[in-house]
């Protein structure tokens, strides 16, 4: 009896260890717990009598006392999946963003040891200034959705509990689809993406297409293959801003691109929305008059006409087009997107979360739009936990228009994780989840099956344990 009575004495909180009120209060809330303490119970073995009494005790985790214990990718395809481990057994689950290096987070692994994780707001101060544009962002950015993801867990709640709750129960999707040289198949690959059941479509529509017929197109030959974005060469036309490639588009190329866009009209009608990307490396003379020639199709927006760095260029387009402009994908922080919307230069903000510091900075990035009449799309190319972690993002942004799902054609995207209603999405949309954190698990059997050559499933870290360098970035 003794030794039951220390037993219990453990379980109690510490100022009531040795109190008896406090070990009246254990046995009148383990009585009505259903525990009927009689002798048979007394004289039982103390384990089985603790088994019994707590089998129905919620057991979360005690957040104020959670320490960051390691960091590990996982890395399919080109997108790292990222893992941050706790001293509680909970972790939390973000994504580098699709092209990234991993050792843009692996990197910042010694910078989160032994952090709460649930302090994401200090851990995100400590790390941000190892963040920049496009895939520069995606260390920071998947850090951040990791802890995110940790504190709902630890909290018990969804990632958009967290932001302030929802405005939406389900998040709209647009739709991106596959490039192909010929109207009519393109056509009709926008058609099939209607009869999936999408509401909002874009398609590619640049020069790549017409790059090597005769008369539509000025100055292309210096530039080579005119390669696509695995090209490194700072000098080649890939790495070339879009200004200073002087490329220009003639009447001929200006029809022959409007042909595709007519063609994708006449079958999928007016109702469903449609947007245009990829216009190609062209100043903004012949971004203005590719885009009035689009504007009797009534597009939803003209995505990335010129690099999102030149806001007067961009006001100069927007004020000139009566067709919505939009960027801001390779954007990152909020911060870098201030004179983009204070001054109006576009009617469409587009931030990727992968690249804009991660969740919390893209809902910030759409309020800040807000207060300026601006809406905010969301453009996405990763897995499907930073997927997810954008829904949780976004439904919880008033402004917000629809969220880009890139991966429509992989049959076992889907599948990479557990937890959700599949299909992920349906019918356009996708419902917010409503389990702690962002509310998915890792199905490690299609993680493994398809893992990058050469990488491993969350394979040990420690060479990113320690910190080389001092990183104040002031005196």
């Amino acid at each position: 009896m003794k030794k039951q009575k220390a037993w219990i004495g453990k379980l109690l909180h510490p100022a009531q260890e040795n109190s008896a009120q406090g070990r009246r209060n254990f046995m009148q809330k383990a009585g009505l717990g259903g525990l009927a303490i009689g002798s048979t119970f007394l004289n039982s073995p103390v384990e089985e009598t603790l088994a019994y009494s707590t089998q129905k005790v919620k057991r979360l985790s005690a957040p104020s006392e959670l320490k960051i214990t390691d960091m590990r990718i996982a890395q399919y395809d080109n997108v790292p999946l990222l893992r941050i481990d706790t001293n509680q057994g909970i972790y939390g689950l973000g994504d580098v963003r699709d092209g990234a290096d991993k050792r843009y987070a692996l990197f910042l692994k010694s910078r989160i040891l032994g952090e709460n994780p649930c302090n994401v707001e200090r851990i995100f101060r400590k790390i941000k200034q190892f963040g920049w544009h496009g895939r520069q962002g995606g260390g920071v950015s998947g850090v951040e959705m990791a802890l995110w993801d940790l504190a709902g867990k630890a909290y018990g709640v969804p990632v958009y509990q967290l932001f302030g709750g929802k405005y939406r129960d389900k998040v709209r999707i647009y739709v991106d689809t596959p490039t192909v040289n010929d109207p009519d198949e393109f056509a009709q690959r926008m058609k099939a993406r209607v009869e999936q059941g999408y509401t909002i479509l874009k398609m590619d529509v640049g020069i790549g297409l017409i790059k090597d017929i005769p008369g539509a197109l000025t100055n292309t030959s210096h530039w080579g293959e005119m390669r696509g974005w695995s090209d490194l060469d700072v000098s080649s036309y890939t790495q070339t801003m879009h200004p200073l490639t002087r490329v220009q588009i003639t009447e001929k190329g200006v029809d022959l691109l409007t042909e595709y866009i007519a063609k994708t009209r006449e079958l999928i009608g007016y109702e469903v929305p449609l947007g245009i990307d990829h216009l190609g490396h062209m100043g903004v003379n012949s971004m203005i008059k590719l885009g009035k020639a689009f504007e009797p199709y009534t597009l939803s927006w003209l995505e990335d006409m010129v690099p999102w760095q030149h806001t007067e260029d961009w006001k100069t387009i927007s004020d000139a087009l009566d067709t919505p402009t939009m960027t801001g994908e390779d954007i990152y922080h909020k911060e870098n997107f201030y004179d983009l919307i204070t001054k109006k230069a576009v009617d469409i903000v587009h931030p990727d979360p992968g690249s804009a510091g991660g969740l919390l900075q893209t809902k910030l990035i759409g309020d800040l739009a807000e207060e300026y009449g601006i809406a905010m799309a969301v453009h996405h190319a990763a897995s499907p936990v930073s997927f997810l972690g954008s829904v949780h993002a976004v439904a919880s942004t008033y402004n917000f228009i629809a969220l880009e799902h890139h991966s429509v054609d992989k049959s076992w995207w889907d599948d990479l994780i557990t937890g959700v209603e599949k299909p992920i999405v349906k019918d356009g949309y996708v419902n917010v989840p409503e389990k702690p954190g962002i509310g998915v698990e890792l199905n490690e059997d299609v993680v493994k099956e398809h893992l990058r050559k050469g990488e491993k499933f969350f394979a040990p870290t420690e060479e990113w344990n320690e910190i080389r360098s001092w990183d104040r970035l002031w005196s």
